[in-house]
């Protein structure tokens, strides 16, 4: 698929995002403005989920409250009709604010309200390829905040010491969160000798929200899976990509643009492929 193609994609996703959340007056526009490029990408270029048996590539999302990049690529990516966008965070919809599995709504793997859990779910999952001998991967996003968390820690020494080499964890490295930035809630440090302490090896992407170097850091951590250690791809963004005035701020964490700041984002993100 064509950059092209892509970047019209992006662009009707981030209309999505902002306007499903100012629809309810609720959610999380920042970090999901921030990984389009990143889910876009994943789905549309990377992950091999077409298949008649159970191999296939399954994606983990730990920092669920990014949901609306999460439901509005799955929709545009045909798992389900994009009309079911109108009904996020509304009661009884099967898109509430943090994904749940239990609903049936088709692309969602985990239950992912709570910060911290998807790496070790993702380790569970690729534990039981590695056993029954699938070939096919498992990619898990988590952001940098939530690796304050200490069972990310915890699931990331077994994975060196189990060579669990066919996942593949990505870090939304936008060095913000709930209540300011990364750096002044709890300093997480310097994550690529974390990482590499850690037994994992590492790629860095200096501009995540590039469609080009997020498929290049996919594609390499593709090629370089199954060579005897788990993969981490440290990725930097920037939240609220997209809208000028959500850009590099944790603000619109659980904020949702009115109707004049709506209208300035939708103005800045040109409709594609049509609204739902």
């Amino acid at each position: 698929m064509e950059n092209k193609e892509l970047a019209g994609i992006a662009s009707q996703v981030r209309r999505d995002i902002v306007r499903m959340v100012s629809a309810v007056n609720s959610g999380h526009p920042g970090g999901s403005l921030g990984c389009v490029e990143f889910f876009v990408t994943l789905y549309k270029r990377v992950l091999e989920t077409e298949s008649n048996s159970n191999s296939k590539d399954i994606f983990i999302l730990s920092n669920g409250h990014i949901s609306p990049v999460y439901y509005s690529t799955l929709a545009r990516c045909g798992y389900f009709d994009i009309k079911e966008l109108n009904t996020f965070r509304k009661i009884n919809s099967r898109l509430q604010g943090h994904p749940t599995n239990h609903d049936g709504l088709p692309g969602i793997n985990i239950s992912s309200g709570s910060l911290g859990q998807g790496v070790s779910v993702g380790l569970g999952i690729a534990l039981s390829k590695k056993i029954n001998n699938d070939p096919s991967l498992v990619y898990v996003l988590t952001g940098d905040g939530e690796l304050q968390e200490g069972q990310n820690w915890e699931a990331f020494m077994y994975a060196s010491a189990n060579k669990v080499d066919n996942i593949i964890v990505t870090v939304d490295y936008n060095g913000q969160q709930i209540d300011g930035s990364t750096e002044d809630v709890l300093d997480i440090g310097n994550l690529k000798e974390k990482f590499k302490s850690f037994g994992w090896e590492v790629l860095e992407v200096d501009n995540g929200n590039s469609l080009d170097k997020s498929y290049e850091a996919l594609k390499i951590a593709k090629e370089t899976s199954k060579k005897g250690k788990p993969i981490a791809i440290l990725m930097k963004t920037v939240m609220g990509n997209g809208v000028d005035f959500m850009m590099h701020t944790h603000e619109w964490h659980g904020k949702a643009p009115n109707d004049d700041q709506l209208e300035i984002a939708l103005n800045q993100n040109p409709e594609t492929l049509g609204d739902y």
